[in-house]
């Protein structure tokens, strides 16, 4: 069942209870106040008659009226009673009216026997398959009691015409809330109708090229409007997809063509010197390590932004601090730290591997090992300075770029991937990446971190008062 009958049906459902009730409360407080009536048009009859009983005699066809002197209820605007009396002894006596034998009651035997003045019963009765209203009300002093009936017949007819007027005017309140709701439900799922189109167009092709219309402000435009949003991110997910793959398959394609060539030639390593073999094993390794890099480099960038790393404080200081000590492990490189203890709003993994990512790349390009590698924080900016062959204008501009070498770095080892992760973790956290040369030699490259994400330090007075001439912090020490 589509949304737009359920709406449907909710609407007329409603439109029908509420039709229904209305026409129930309404026939029910006229069918009391037409009984109510017809009461009190008996009762003047039988007090008419118990006040002057020769002229009720006088007038056997005698005619009810109402309090306000209009006419009864009846089709003619009157409304014929039957009269009779009651004796004590439970002996009937005609009046007048129509010739109709009105039946008594027990209780009616016992009013007119014993009853006190003025006291009453009411009744509905059946004679002779009609509806009539009898009141009995005894005279007292051993009088007997009065029994005064009018026929139901012209109050029923009306009460049967008002309910079929009621169920008539229900039905219609029924149909008018059904194409109410028909109406309504089209105009509220038109936009959900054009969502699932799209969302079944782009699952049918795979295109997501295209967006939908946002009208209004409410919740369905809002649900538009993320819906053209996710398309959006969607569509500059997959290009950068596709264009990860497509690069990820030029680089690979050079090591695995050494790696294929070589393994060609290691078919006859009998016959090759053993310097040559040794060369050529040499190669293979160096062609695998590097394969094997690569392919860690394009899965952490593929997952950068993807890792369920959730933000949290994180104090650059720190992070700088342990990316530091990794590379001295690894490569015995002194690294010289100066920070203003930031702390910041993001995912700790991540930063620690773009910092990670600059370190190496300043530890390879700045090859001798004589000198340190420095790192400064300050206010969120995150910059890691060389003295190697430092960096062209031209290049300042795509070192950035995922697998880019610039013309000095073909003879250095490594996938081009490392600072293309920089930049995606700079984004993460909404900042942003730079690269220049150094004065006196070298490269700086670093990156930001939003102002927005900057926290109060944890240390105030330290924070407040350091400055870039904080003393140095050796991270590592030179081999022995």
């Amino acid at each position: 069942m589509s949304l737009r009958l359920r709406f449907t049906l909710a609407f007329t459902a409603v439109g029908a209870l509420v039709a229904v009730l209305v026409g129930v409360l309404s026939f029910r407080v006229a069918s009391d106040r037409v009984v109510e009536g017809a009461n009190r048009t008996v009762r003047m009859v039988a007090l008419a008659v118990a006040e002057d009983r020769d002229t009720a005699h006088a007038r056997p066809d005698a005619v009810t009226r109402r309090s306000d002197g209009n006419p009864g209820t009846g089709d003619d605007g009157e409304q014929p009673a039957i009269v009779q009396s009651v004796a004590p002894d439970g002996t009937v006596t005609r009046l007048g009216g129509p010739d109709v034998e009105l039946p008594v009651s027990d209780t009616g035997r016992a009013l007119a026997a014993s009853g006190a003045p003025g006291q009453e019963e009411t009744t509905m009765i059946d004679v002779g398959g009609a509806t009539y209203c009898q009141l009995t009300i005894a005279l007292g002093e051993g009088q007997g009691a009065l029994q005064a009936a009018i026929p139901l017949a012209p109050t029923l007819g009306v009460l049967g015409g008002m309910a079929m007027e009621i169920a008539e005017a229900a039905l219609a309140v029924m149909c008018a809330a059904a194409g109410a709701g028909w109406l309504l439900a089209r105009r509220i799922t038109r936009s959900l109708v054009r969502l699932a189109g799209a969302a079944e167009e782009i699952s049918a092709d795979g295109h997501v090229d295209r967006e939908v219309p946002v009208d209004g402000r409410d919740e369905v435009a809002r649900l538009s409007a993320s819906f053209n949003t996710m398309i959006r991110r969607l569509a500059a997910s997959r290009a950068v997809r596709e264009r990860l793959v497509q690069d990820a398959a030029h680089e690979v394609r050079t090591p695995l063509t050494s790696l294929t060539t070589n393994a060609g030639v290691l078919r006859y390593a009998t016959e090759l010197a053993p310097d040559d073999r040794d060369r050529l094993l040499d190669d293979v390794e160096d062609e695998t390590r590097e394969l094997g890099h690569l392919v860690d480099e394009l899965v952490e960038l593929a997952l950068s932004r993807s890792r369920d790393d959730a933000e949290q404080p994180v104090e650059l200081t720190e992070v700088a601090g342990r990316a530091a000590r990794r590379l001295h492990r690894r490569t015995g490189r002194i690294v010289l730290l100066d920070s203003d203890d930031c702390l910041v709003r993001g995912r700790r993994q991540a930063l620690e591997r773009a910092v990670s990512n600059l370190l190496e790349n300043a530890a390879k390009f700045d090859g001798d090992g004589e000198n340190s590698i420095e790192v400064h924080i300050r206010r969120g900016t995150i910059t890691v300075s060389d003295r190697g062959p430092g960096i062209a204008v031209e290049d300042a501009e795509r070192v950035f770029d995922r697998f880019y070498r610039a013309d000095t770095a073909h003879g250095v080892p490594g996938s081009g991937l490392g600072l293309a992760i920089v930049r995606e973790v700079a984004e993460m956290h909404d900042g942003t990446v730079f690269a220049r040369s150094r004065s006196g030699g070298g490269a700086a490259v670093g990156f930001t971190v939003a102002p927005s994400r900057i926290l109060p330090s944890r240390e105030p007075d330290l924070a407040g008062s350091h400055d870039e001439h904080l003393p140095e912090r050796r991270v590592g020490r030179h081999p022995d």
